[in-house]
């Protein structure tokens, strides 16, 4: 496939009857659902699961969503997301690409940046990324 990045975390995915939508393919809220399952996949692959947020009282949260909607998808395809972190301050932003292909024809049908600021769960206010993300994001920031 032909990625923008090298070296993407992959999430396989599988179009349903629940994604399409009146028009007959998939919704644009769906693709944001699957940019959050792959973001959150990554994030337990890098060690940083919702355990380990609620121990530290720490969370990446959605500040901002970038979608460029390129191709439809529909029901019975199957496609594969990819995503990257390109960015981090190590102090509270962190921002991700991810990329969406259809592989039987190597499509893109999404490019998205998605920006992420490090919140303090039991106060929803911004607060310092904890060591532990600055490590475990940092395995996975591209150079």
């Amino acid at each position: 496939m032909n990625w923008d990045l090298p070296s993407p975390y992959l999430l396989e995915l599988e179009v349903t009857a629940e994604d399409i939508d009146g028009l007959g393919h998939v919704n644009n809220a769906v693709y944001v659902s699957w940019m959050e399952r792959c973001a959150w996949n990554h994030s337990q692959h890098l060690g940083l699961d919702l355990a380990t947020y609620r121990r530290l009282d720490r969370a990446m949260a959605v500040v901002r969503h970038e979608v460029d909607y390129l191709a439809a998808a529909y029901q019975g395809e199957r496609l594969c997301m990819g995503t990257w972190i390109v960015e981090s301050d190590q102090r509270l932003r962190m921002l991700r690409r991810f990329q969406l292909i259809r592989p039987a024809d190597g499509a893109t049908l999404l490019r998205a940046h998605t920006t992420f600021a490090c919140i303090e769960l039991s106060s929803g206010r911004p607060r310092r990324m904890p060591a532990e993300f600055v490590e475990g994001y940092g395995k996975a920031l591209l150079a």
